[in-house]
């Protein structure tokens, strides 16, 4: 008889990765949800300036910046359940995440120097102190979710992850999901909702 939790019939009830990172994820949403509600209240008093500030901002590079943060989420969706299974190659979908990951980084750069070229900055109206407050706040979170992801690729190529011992790996997937789930609320607020 098993005494291991992974391996009981309850096991496959319990929430995945540990208490800890679930706690963390909750304060974080706690945060950026102020932060949405304060750019909403914002617009709401100051239609036009938002109105005008989302003309600037290209809606096809916050597609492709979505598509970016929920590919890598996929490819950690996919090495966790690799790992839950005792299959190979968590590793490698990993190294793509990152990549995808990367280009989210890429992307965001070329957006923060455009707008920086245009002097829209975070002084220039309160559109943009909230743009940049919160697309700053979430890209920070990206890089941090980047360190993540490739602590877990190492960690897979080093055999620290089983079927019976995932727990951390599944944190750190949870984490990028938190990631990926902020920004899907961020794009629509920030770029199209007006």
């Amino acid at each position: 008889m098993s005494t291991s939790l992974e391996a009981s019939p309850d096991a496959a009830r319990r929430l995945p990765g540990d208490l800890a990172m679930w706690i963390f994820i909750l304060a974080e949403l706690a945060v950026f949800g102020i932060l949405v509600l304060a750019f909403v209240v914002a617009q709401a008093l100051q239609a036009e300036q938002f109105h005008a500030g989302r003309q600037v901002l290209d809606t096809s590079i916050g597609l492709a910046l979505t598509l970016s943060l929920l590919t890598a989420g996929w490819l950690a969706a996919q090495a966790v359940a690799r790992v839950r299974q005792g299959r190979g190659g968590a590793a490698p979908l990993l190294c793509v995440a990152l990549g995808a990951a990367s280009c989210y980084v890429a992307l965001k750069l070329n957006e923060y120097r455009h707008l920086g070229r245009l002097g829209l900055g975070l002084e220039h109206d309160t559109f943009f102190t909230l743009y940049w407050i919160l697309t700053g706040f979430h890209f920070l979170h990206v890089l941090l979710g980047m360190l993540i992801l490739a602590w877990l690729a190492w960690r897979c190529r080093a055999g620290a992850y089983g079927p019976g011992h995932c727990r951390g790996m599944e944190s750190g997937a949870l984490y990028w999901h938190m990631v990926d789930l902020v920004w899907v609320l961020l794009f629509p607020v920030v770029y199209l909702l007006g």
